[in-house]
């Protein structure tokens, strides 16, 4: 197979975006591509036309590429669960829970396994793999166990492109570490060095260039400068790097930062949205007085509910509701608005029943079996009649108590998702809801109503279409600065 690998010599080195940024530069070019990772660790998360989960970051270099992303093209996703373990989804599909000391001794030959098949399906179908590794390929007490690195590409024979950050400082020590930690046969594998996210003039990093190649007779071919828009990273630590997204918008719409959050590429619509600052809060935080507040996903609900009532967060977000502020929360989010939260077979590690907030007459049941689908549904509110479409990912069952009223259902599907009479708090399962242009639009006018702002036009595209803009921006900003003649094939 025909195949590009693209390490790094840190996390957040780069490596997804140049990875991206090659699925669609190359399919430009006519190749028929599609990404891979062996092996992500995140609890940013998609769900594919056939209800298989993989890593966020693999569904955006398919839409890059062109295609309908695959479970093949991410077979293994870590999900952590904050107790020091991981869910462990092999193709698609959960198969357990692991430590990390347990997770060689269980999962490194299925794993494997996975890999070696999910890559002759993908060969079958496409002239090109753009695989991406993860962290760094020169952990050596990791080494033994690595699956998604320099194991991937020996088996494809794989040109590597080795990435590293500049604006971290240290950028040479990390190149040449990185390189002398590397076995011979994977050393010859590296055919360029990228040096990613520069700020300043070139000619004064021209010296240090020629230092390294002659150093390590592998040649730069890319300084990629400093890009202010990127996709979003593939764990929560890019949180920290955030902050409000335009602080001079009509609309500020707080995000509580969970401890365990998960799916927050959910909000990535918001925040391009000029009129709208989006504001992550971290659970400690003052709540202040947001136009409206999101509580979002989250891997391991009870515990992140829990955290909630120990800041006093939970008390915060009560109180702004009944001074007549505006929630919405999205899978775990939603789960945490109703009354009662119960995991009886202790599947999120703590067995009991759990105290919700209270804003909903809603009780939900952790269950083993995982929800994982797409949907096409229709709303009902903020407008009637609007498509709607998303994925699930979910493993509670909610249902109204049945001696409650006050609520009204969301969508066509009651299962879905409902909102109160009063339209001020909201909860649904459905991630991806703020991509349907329309009916973001529609939930974000009935906020500038409240603040006698004037209404936002509704007849716009879904976000996929502003993405895929986005898409084009991010390969025409780094093509120019990539030579590609010592990797293509």
């Amino acid at each position: 197979m025909k195949a590009v690998m693209v390490v790094g010599t840190t996390s957040h080195a780069g490596k997804s975006m140049i990875a991206t940024a090659l699925c669609r530069i190359l399919t430009r070019k006519g190749f028929r591509v599609a990404p891979f990772k062996g092996q992500n660790m995140a609890l940013n998360s998609y769900v594919t036309a056939n209800g298989g989960e993989i890593g966020y970051a693999q569904a955006v270099q398919a839409w890059a590429a062109g295609i309908q992303p695959w479970v093949e093209m991410n077979p293994i996703l870590l999900k952590p669960q904050g107790d020091m373990t991981s869910q462990v989804v092999l193709k698609g599909r959960v198969i357990g829970r692991t430590t990390a000391a347990d997770y060689y001794e269980q999962f490194f030959e299925p794993g494997w396994t996975a890999i070696e098949e999910s890559l002759r399906r993908i060969s079958e179908e496409f002239d090109l793999v753009v695989c991406e590794g993860a962290g760094s390929p020169a952990e050596i007490n990791l080494k033994h166990r690595d699956l998604t690195n320099m194991r991937v590409a020996k088996h494809l024979n794989a040109p590597t492109i080795l990435v590293a950050d500049i604006d971290r400082g240290g950028v040479f020590a990390h190149v040449v570490g990185t390189l002398e930690l590397l076995d011979p046969d994977e050393r010859a594998l590296i055919k360029g060095i990228v040096i990613n996210k520069f700020r300043g003039q070139r000619s004064l990093l021209d010296s240090g260039i020629e230092w390294l190649e002659q150093k390590t007779g592998i040649p730069v071919i890319g300084v990629i400068p400093w890009l202010d828009q990127v996709f979003p990273a593939e764990d929560s630590l890019s949180l920290f790097d955030r902050s409000s997204s335009n602080p001079k918008g009509d609309l500020t719409i707080g995000v509580v930062r969970l401890p365990r959050i998960s799916n927050f590429t959910d909000f990535d619509p918001l925040e391009a949205e000029p009129s709208v600052n989006v504001k992550y809060l971290h659970p400690k935080q003052s709540l202040g007085h947001p136009d409206a507040v999101i509580i979002p996903g989250s891997k391991t609900t009870i515990a992140d509910l829990i955290a909630l009532h120990k800041t006093g967060m939970a008390e915060e977000i009560q109180n702004y509701v009944a001074a007549g502020g505006t929630v919405l929360g999205i899978c775990g989010g939603f789960q945490m608005l109703g009354k009662i939260l119960a995991d009886p077979e202790g599947i999120e590690g703590q067995e009991g029943r759990y105290r919700g907030l209270g804003l909903l007459p809603l009780k939900t049941v952790i269950a083993g079996q995982k929800v994982a689908r797409q949907r096409n549904v229709t709303s009902n509110f903020p407008q009637d009649g609007l498509p709607v479409s998303g994925y699930e990912i979910h493993q509670g069952r909610t249902r109204l108590i049945e001696s409650e009223e006050g609520t009204q259902a969301l969508f066509d599907d009651p299962n879905l998702g409902v909102v109160d009479e009063s339209q001020s708090v909201w909860g649904t399962y459905l991630h991806g809801i703020f991509d349907n242009g329309p009916w973001r639009r529609a939930w974000l006018n009935r906020l500038r109503q409240q603040r006698g702002l004037r209404s936002l036009p509704t007849g716009v595209a879904n976000y996929r279409e502003q993405r895929e803009i986005m898409l084009d921006q991010l390969a025409d900003a780094i093509e120019p600065h990539l030579n590609l003649k010592p990797i293509l094939p």
